[in-house]
């Protein structure tokens, strides 16, 4: 007849018990990182409204444009305009404080296609604005939210 060892099976009730904790713990763990993560998402800069730029043009001329964006989550919608000429945004996404968009412009019957890529911090989104299919440095400026 064998006897049992008592303090065997206290080692292996506090061993089982220690595997639910560490189960539980786990679960608080990707319970906690989830709702970090939702929260990072909802706080994505507030980009919605009415802007103004000057951007260098040709020959180191400045012209002023409008931009007009709506954020709805991580979709970015609007327009973008120079005068009375005004062209839709696509591809619009905000990711926390970065945003970008694409214009697409018709020139003399052709396509231009220009991205966007911008940093907002409070009430200035700093971009740049590269023409696909081209050489040189992207343009550079800083857009103010209009009053």
């Amino acid at each position: 007849m064998e006897l049992e060892n008592p303090s065997l099976k206290s080692e292996t009730l506090i061993s089982n018990s220690d595997a639910g904790f560490c189960e539980e713990n786990k679960m608080k763990l990707r319970i906690t990182l989830l709702t970090a993560l939702l929260a990072v998402g909802a706080f994505a800069a507030d980009v919605t409204g009415k802007w103004s730029a000057e951007v260098p043009g040709r020959g180191g001329q400045a012209r002023t444009q409008t931009i007009e964006l709506k954020a709805d989550g991580g979709a970015l919608t609007g327009s973008i305009g120079m005068g009375d000429n005004t062209t839709p945004i696509s591809d619009g996404k905000v990711d926390g404080d970065n945003i970008k968009f694409t214009v697409v412009r018709e020139m003399n019957g052709n396509s231009m296609k220009m991205n966007y890529v911008g940093a907002v911090s409070g009430d200035e989104i700093k971009f740049k604005m590269s023409v696909e299919g081209r050489d040189g440095p992207a343009r550079e400026f800083t857009a103010k939210r209009a009053k």
